[in-house]
């Protein structure tokens, strides 16, 4: 019986002899490999609802590739990729304010966001990877910026809570230089955008790239029909655990808090007192970490209950966050230190020569330390 990594290359393998038929068996193959990663074998370890999610993953990334970059050529391709990414509201009115605020006010939006673009291509422990792995796929060149283009696209638009990955990478860009100038874009990038209006393929039709309510409703309504399935798939699977395991009370609760509801608004809907909610909380929390976590998402779970790592230091005040630090052993600080640095529980193990399950172990210790104090306040 073929496993599922073999059953996927042979859909693409098809899928784009019949699409793309101008490619060379060569260049298909390449793009089917770039497609699966470079760890196919991964497909045979998920569950139907966890490979649903990379399918759709695979064909919004292979949508990217053929809207914008397959078979266009190298200076072609960069300026479909800054025009993409020049639209994004959020970002221009972050790098436009920086702007305005700095010594160096001749630089245009563009000029910031190539230097940007640049330093990921550097820095970018990800992107890093991907030219490595492009580098391995392919060594037809303009096969090689062609992937190279999209998957900068796709991941600079990553969604981080309600923006775009590359927002953040820019306020970092700006925290690193700490300087109050920007600095000068290398004379030999591939192209510059002078005007804020730019021309489609048809001459006559010229879209103003100032248009911020019309670019604002555009990408709205894309990464709403590009995420909605992913998200919605994700919730599904976690109101699917809490019903079978806390009833339906926990999933009540978690609609009526991705609502907007308080605890107290929550309480009187569920008829139940306070403290009983709170604690329903608490147990979806501990229930989101210990299951999700294992299972490679608990982000979009941490972020909804306000308890990220990241964003939110476990749901700690500062003194209680410094508690923490002393109630934990040397071991668990380690574990702590790394997971807020976003190294993942594997990298972790491998850094500290433990098992992975030994690690998650740990992980739990410091998630129900950290409950404790929460419930203490």
């Amino acid at each position: 019986m073929a496993s599922e990594s073999e059953k996927l290359t042979l859909y693409w393998r098809q899928r784009l002899a019949a699409e793309c038929p101008e490619q060379s068996e060569a260049n298909r193959e390449s793009i089917i490999l770039w497609l699966l990663g470079s760890n196919s074998k991964r497909f045979d370890l998920l569950n139907p609802k966890e490979l649903d999610i990379a399918k759709q993953a695979m064909e919004y990334r292979y949508r990217i590739l053929c809207q914008r970059y397959l078979g266009i050529a190298r200076e072609r391709g960069y300026r479909n990729l800054i025009t993409r990414l020049g639209s994004l509201v959020t970002l221009r009115n972050k790098i436009q304010t920086w702007i305005s605020l700095s010594r160096d006010r001749q630089r245009s939006v563009v000029d910031v966001l190539q230097e940007v673009l640049q330093e990921l291509l550097q820095s970018d422990n990800y992107m890093q990877q991907q030219m490595a792995d492009i580098a391995e796929f392919t060594t037809d060149a303009r096969l090689q910026n062609s992937l190279l283009f999209a998957s900068m696209e796709e991941y600079c638009l990553r969604p981080v809570r309600n923006q775009p990955l590359l927002a953040y990478r820019f306020v970092n860009y700006l925290r690193r230089t700490q300087r109050g100038g920007l600095t000068q874009v290398p004379g030999s990038d591939l192209i510059k955008l002078v005007s804020e209006e730019i021309l489609t393929d048809d001459n006559n039709n010229r879209v103003n790239l100032a248009d911020n309510q019309a670019i604002a409703e555009y990408l709205e309504a894309q990464q709403l029909e590009e995420q909605q399935v992913l998200r919605h798939s994700v919730l599904q699977e976690f109101e699917t655990y809490l019903q079978e395991n806390l009833g339906q009370d926990a999933v009540e609760w978690l609609r009526l808090y991705l609502q907007g509801k308080s605890q107290d608004e929550i309480a009187k809907k569920l008829n139940k007192p306070i403290k009983e909610v709170y604690r329903l909380r608490e147990k979806i929390s501990y229930h989101a970490v210990r299951v999700f976590a294992v299972k490679g998402k608990p982000e979009l779970v941490d972020n909804w209950l306000e308890i990220s790592l990241d964003e939110h230091n476990l749901g700690l005040t500062p003194q209680q966050w410094q508690q923490l630090h002393q109630q934990i052993t040397p071991i668990e600080r380690q574990v702590l230190s790394l997971r807020k640095a976003g190294k993942s529980i594997e990298e972790i193990a491998q850094q500290l020569k433990l098992k992975t399950h030994q690690v998650m172990g740990e992980w739990s210790k410091i998630y129900l330390a950290a409950q404790s104090l929460r419930v203490k306040e």
